[in-house]
């Protein structure tokens, strides 16, 4: 058990916001360092580290979806987290988001249709059609290729092959950092992705498929003038 919640987190990140303003998204990384061992003075098991991780991993998703859900409602868009539509049978769904959950299923032929693994998904809900699906991590290593993999198969069919798959990380590792020499999760993101954005202080060599967080609003709002 352990009654260290997101709205705990969420605390530390309204600090930051208070005093960094639009550039707080770069300092993600140290408000989970400063979260840590509040997480742990709460922590009643047995191995710490590993809750932790789940933790971090889960709640920077949370984040995520807290700093971008208004600007993207501001835009006539809505944000939801991807396991909304895959924990839940399609019967129980509201209709919005039933249609929605249809116009991301992949055809796998003989074997049925599945939902890719994705973090969050932003759509209009105007017409249900899904602008994005973002994968949330805390670096490269933990997910890269599979998202490579989902955006191979989302291109594979005409009813998904518009959906842009982004991957948007802390890059703790600096994988994102240089464009020479250039490390393989990157090479992935430049060549299998539609873009990565990356929550760090540290400067990083931006292209047209990497850049910093404080993009992707306004490069949503290109993916929705393409509609």
């Amino acid at each position: 058990m352990n009654s260290f919640s997101f709205n705990d987190l969420l605390d530390i990140y309204k600090k930051y916001k208070q005093k960094y303003g639009d550039n707080a998204y770069k300092f993600i990384s140290r408000i989970l360092q400063e979260a840590k061992p509040l997480h742990k003075s709460k922590f009643e098991g047995k191995d710490h580290e590993q809750s932790w991780r789940s933790f971090k991993g889960k709640n920077l998703e949370k984040l995520i979806l807290f700093i971008l859900k208004e600007e993207v409602n501001k835009l006539g868009l809505k944000i939801i987290e991807g396991n909304k539509l895959e924990r839940t049978n399609e019967n129980n769904l509201s209709i919005e988001l039933a249609k929605v959950k249809r116009n991301l299923l992949i055809d796998y032929g003989e074997f049925g249709y599945h939902l890719p693994d994705v973090d969050i998904v932003i759509y209009n809900p105007s017409n249900f059609n899904i602008i994005a699906v973002l994968s949330i991590k805390v670096t490269l290593r933990e997910r890269i290729a599979q998202s490579g993999y989902w955006k191979l198969k989302l291109s594979s069919q005409d009813l998904t092959k518009h959906i842009k798959v982004i991957f948007i990380t802390l890059d703790e590792d600096d994988t994102l950092l240089a464009k020479d020499p250039i490390k393989k999760g990157r090479a992935i993101v430049e060549v299998d992705l539609d873009g990565s954005y990356v929550l760090s202080e540290t400067k990083i060599e931006e292209s047209s498929k990497v850049k910093n967080f404080d993009k992707f609003v306004n490069d949503l709002i290109n993916l929705i003038n393409e509609e």
